[in-house]
């Protein structure tokens, strides 16, 4: 843990397995990973659809377990935690945008994004939320639910609930993919603004080559192998 601390690493991920159970048996969709992020850099990876993207953001964001091997969350092992403690460490320290939204039926896009902000005790919860809908342009959205809102409507009200708390992690899954060009160069613009404004690092999963490239790291995915796209001696330190 202390080496982890000392080198300022946001990830660290040591030798990460994961399987499931098919019809067909046993299916490894994650082989060996090793990674290390350092705290406030920004990490795109790509890679086709079914590569294990997905299921590598989930690992790292303790939203689920390994097979095998380990990831440390800001020096915290993650394998030894129970629910409880993974819950805490998200509320904490993570935030999460979904392909899938999840945003919760019966509240309204405003109680949406003041959700995380009022379970971690952040204060003006309310004037927050309202100020981050207007920055994604649902000002006017305020008091609809997730299905009366479109498709696009509910992916930035996830943005906008990810952004609330200015988390030390934000991991995003296609944040960008149901949005329309102008929509979505606000959501990379406000992406990127955390990122440089709070240091919050930013590990993202996208089909979307043009965000990528605005991450200082490329990674790709490919049957269950991560390699990285842009060499490290070639970035900047």
């Amino acid at each position: 843990m202390s080496e982890n601390n000392a080198n300022n690493l946001a990830i660290k991920v040591v030798n990460l397995e994961k399987s499931v159970k098919t019809q067909e048996g046993e299916l490894t969709i994650l082989k060996g990973i090793d990674l290390e992020v350092k705290q406030g850099d920004s990490v795109a990876i790509v890679g086709p659809s079914g590569s294990g993207k997905s299921s590598l953001l989930g690992l790292l964001a303790a939203l689920d377990s390994p097979t095998k091997g380990e990831v440390y969350l800001d020096g915290q092992g993650l394998s030894d935690l129970n629910e409880e403690q993974k819950a805490a460490i998200r509320k904490q320290k993570v935030s999460f945008i979904f392909q899938s939204f999840m945003l919760v039926d019966t509240l309204t896009a405003l109680e949406n994004v003041m959700l995380p902000a009022e379970l971690a005790g952040i204060p003006n919860a309310r004037s927050k939320a309202l100020s981050m809908l207007e920055k994604v342009g649902l000002s006017h959205r305020l008091n609809h639910l997730p299905k009366q809102l479109s498709g696009g409507e509910q992916q930035r009200v996830a943005i906008a609930r990810a952004f609330i708390s200015k988390p030390k992690v934000l991991f995003a899954d296609e944040p960008t993919g149901n949005l329309d060009q102008e929509n979505g160069d606000k959501i990379e613009q406000m992406l990127f603004e955390l990122n440089k404004q709070s240091q919050t690092t930013l590990v993202v999963v996208t089909h979307d080559l043009a965000l990528a490239e605005q991450c200082r790291r490329q990674l790709k995915m490919e049957d269950g192998h991560l390699s990285e796209i842009t060499p490290a001696a070639e970035r900047i330190a």
